[in-house]
Formats: structure tokens, sequence, C-alpha cells
């Protein structure tokens, strides 16, 4: 059984989606308008999905979410021939930029290049006049704040932020190992698939090290990041000086993540960037008890008001979540204490000298993540 059906099933009653129970339309429409998905763990015949690029074989679901400033939709879908459940996410290109084109062209190249079982894989990719539609296996639980949102509005337990960190963080040592910055890690970057896999999305604002065949030490690439994603970004980035910045950029954004999964919130959510700034560099690191970092109570759970990653830009505006909830949200108690091994692992990654953040590589053999290291998966499981 999957941890996150112990944790989200406990008091909850969820329905499965019955295609039986829907009527039939064309591709184009919804099904529904208020769907309850199933939780089934992706199909094992996913080799006969990459082949399939005939638009008659997908059926479209139901609409579970908008992205990419609007200019894409995500559907749940069918594959028909195989019965697999699918995400289709479908771009109107007309409607996009050279920057959005750009954006595109490189999520779509990295999806081919990158082959790890936590990085989010692209099963197709194909055009239907001037739609762009991307296949991808469907992530039943959506991304790690949608979880939040819908169940853990105080935060995850420990043992739970330590097997979806896990995930995210090998397929985060993967990217490094292959010369590239993510810049995007968050909560609304990590899927979570029916069978509890964890995977790490959000590539197109994926920057490479590697020009002209050498590999350089820093970064001077500063693109103008939307302010949904600055209150993870670390300081040498938001800073934009003559240091640059490299690898361990990312590292810092774990240890924000870390916070938000830990607290329910976004650190620096209501700071404008120049106080986030000043707060990101002044003392010492602070800690997913530090109030200060955390916007006030009327705007919690503001964080990440984008649930369901659209895989090919920004994450996406959810218009319906990827499981119907009949009782209460989950509580979790108001005064939580942490672990000396959890607090360790975010104060080595929000260090202010990115020299002393650990690689990806040793953040993997930190303590905290002992017990997910002895498991044979990175995948959220219950042994």
């Amino acid at each position: 059984m999957s941890l996150l059906d112990c944790f989200c099933t406990s008091r909850t009653q969820v329905e499965s989606l019955r295609p039986e129970k829907q009527s039939e339309t064309s591709t184009h429409q919804n099904l529904v308008d208020e769907p309850t998905l199933s939780l089934l763990p992706p199909s094992t015949r996913a080799s006969e999905v990459i082949c399939s690029t005939n638009v008659s074989h997908y059926e479209l679901q139901v609409e579970i979410g908008r992205g990419f400033d609007n200019l894409t939709s995500v559907h749940l879908a069918r594959h028909t021939p195989t019965g697999t459940l699918v995400t289709v996410k479908i771009t109107n290109l007309e409607n996009c930029t050279e920057e959005r084109l750009k954006a595109l062209q490189k999520a779509v190249i990295l999806s081919h290049f990158f082959r790890h079982p936590n990085i989010t894989t692209y099963w197709t990719v194909f055009t239907v006049g001037s739609w762009l539609w991307v296949i991808s296996p469907f992530m039943a639980y959506g991304s790690a704040s949608q979880l939040l949102r819908t169940y853990f509005p105080e935060g995850m337990s420990e043992t739970l932020i330590r097997n979806i960190l896990f995930g995210a963080v090998r397929g985060l040592n993967y990217l490094h190992q292959n010369g590239c910055i993510h810049r995007s890690i968050k909560a609304s970057h990590i899927l979570i698939s029916g069978d509890g896999l964890v995977t790490l999305s959000g590539l197109s604002h994926l920057h490479s090290l590697v020009k002209h065949g050498q590999k350089h030490r820093a970064v001077y690439d500063f693109p103008q990041f939307s302010t949904s994603v600055q209150p993870w970004l670390s300081p040498e980035l938001l800073r934009q000086d003559l240091h640059g910045y490299n690898v361990k950029s990312d590292i810092y954004s774990v240890g924000i993540t870390a916070c938000e999964l830990a607290s329910g919130q976004v650190p620096f959510q209501d700071m404008h960037r120049t106080q986030m700034l000043l707060q990101k560099l002044k003392g010492p690191p602070y800690s997913p008890l530090d109030i200060s970092i955390f916007p006030q109570s009327e705007s919690r759970m503001k964080n990440s008001r984008s649930g369901v990653d659209s895989g090919i830009g920004e994450s996406v505006h959810v218009s319906s979540g990827t499981r119907t909830v009949n009782s209460d949200r989950l509580q979790t108690p108001p005064s939580k204490t942490f672990s000396p091994a959890f607090l360790s692992l975010v104060q080595l990654c929000l260090q202010q000298d990115p020299e002393k953040r650990p690689s990806a590589s040793s953040l993997l053999s930190h303590v905290f993540f002992k017990q997910a290291i002895n498991s044979t998966t990175s995948s959220v499981t219950l042994d």
C-alpha cells in the first residue's frame, strides 16, 4: 500500500472514476463537470502509448487544469487502444510568444534527452494543426503542493517529507550530473504517481552549464523569473551580480521546499523581492519554525496556487483536483516539532554561502534520508 494512501484515505472517502458512468462525447469535450478520479497505478503497457501519435487514440475525460499563461490545457485522458490513463497537455502554438515557444522547445528536447525514473517523462509529443499535444503518465496524486492544500494544510509528517524529497533530490542529482541547473525546485514541480513514484518536473527553466563542449563553473544567465517562483530562489540568483550562480542554487531551493512541505506554507510568499533578498542575506539560516518568513494567517495556503504541473512550463491553476474528498481535510497538530536530522538538512541547504551547501549527491546520504536509502525504490511506499 502506498504511504500516501495511509495518510490520505484513513479519514477520507475517495471515489474512482468509472468509465461506464460517463456519457460519450467528442475528444474535445469534458465528460464531467466535477470528476472523482481513480488512484490507479500507471499501466505496465506504457510502451504502447509512446508510439501513439494518432489524436483519435486519446479520449479526453476532463480538464484538470490550465497553465503556461493560460495557453495550455491539461486533461486526464484515456489511451483507447490500451485503456491506459494518461495526462494530455494541449497548447495553442499560434498564441505563444517567441520566448514561450523556446521554453516549449527546450522542455520537449530535454524530455527526450533525459532518462531517469525521478524525472518527468513525455511519452510522445506531436502537433495537430497549430496545437501541440504532449502525452505523459497520469500522476494520480498530482503535485506535492496539491497534497498540501488538500490533505496537509498544516504541513506533512517527516516520514512523508523524507520520501518525497528523496525522490526529488535523486532526480535533481541526475540533472546536476548532466551539467544542468533546474532553477525552479518547488512543491508544485514534484509530482507523485498512483504507485508512489516521485518525479521532478518544470524543466522549462532548466539551464545547462555546458557550452561549446566545455562545462562552466558558474552561470550568468538571469531570466525574468515570475514573482510566483522567487520565494524558492537562492540569494545569489536574486542578487544577479558578477559572481553568478551554479548547481548549489538548486540545493537552496530544496531547503525552501522542505520548509514548504513541513509547514504547509511558502516562506517569503508575501514579501517584496528586495525585502525577500535582504531577509535571505541576513543572519544565520532559518528553520521551518521561523514565523517571520511565513505569510500571515489570512494568506495561509496561498502557496502554489498551482497544484498540477503542466509539464511544459509553469505550474497550472487547478480547476478540479485529482481527488474528491467527502470529509474534512486532514489536520495536523498546530504545534509541531522537528527532528534534529530534519533541521540539519534544512540548515545545510539554506546556507548563504553556496560553497557551504552540500551537493545533491552528498545530500542523498544525509542522515535524514537514511530510511529512504534503505528502501530499494525511490517511491513513496510503506514497507
